[in-house]
């Protein structure tokens, strides 16, 4: 039992994809943390959403990875070469489409709480950022008085 655990260890700690993930999530947390502590908004039930939203993320590439060594899908063939260059990936399975998209969901949100903490950011980011979270959020009020500051 503890060679099976070994074994999965040592194959999602060896995937980029995952390993993106994981460092998203914990940047994530850290800005979200950090972004209470600057509203003196400390909400267990946001942070009690977050956390499971985040622990939902880990079981689900936990069970994509199981599938991924079940059904065997590759759609590598739909992904550009050029990207592949640079994402240096050999195989697209249902682990690395789904975590592509987990990656940028987090990136978003600690963008978004980069933002409303006030950390400096090019103008062209912060323009599309509040364009973004103005158009897909209910935080729009908050940009606006940030931008009243």
């Amino acid at each position: 039992m503890e060679n099976i655990f070994n074994v999965i260890y040592g194959a999602l700690s060896s995937n980029v994809v995952v390993l993106i993930v994981v460092w998203c999530i914990m940047f994530d947390t850290f800005f979200g943390v950090l972004r209470a502590l600057k509203e003196h908004a400390f909400n267990s039930s946001f942070g009690i959403d977050g956390g499971i939203r985040k622990i939902g993320m880990i079981f689900s590439i936990l069970f994509l990875f199981i599938a991924d060594l079940t059904v065997h899908i590759n759609i590598i063939g739909f992904v550009p070469k050029e990207y592949l260059t640079v994402i240096g990936l050999e195989k697209i399975g249902m682990l690395e489409f789904f975590g592509l998209f987990f990656i940028l969901y987090e990136a978003i949100s600690i963008l978004k709480n980069m933002y409303l903490i006030g950390i400096p950011m090019p103008l062209w980011l912060k323009d599309k950022l509040e364009k973004l979270l103005t158009q897909l959020t209910n935080e729009a009020p908050q940009i606006l008085e940030n931008k009243q500051e």
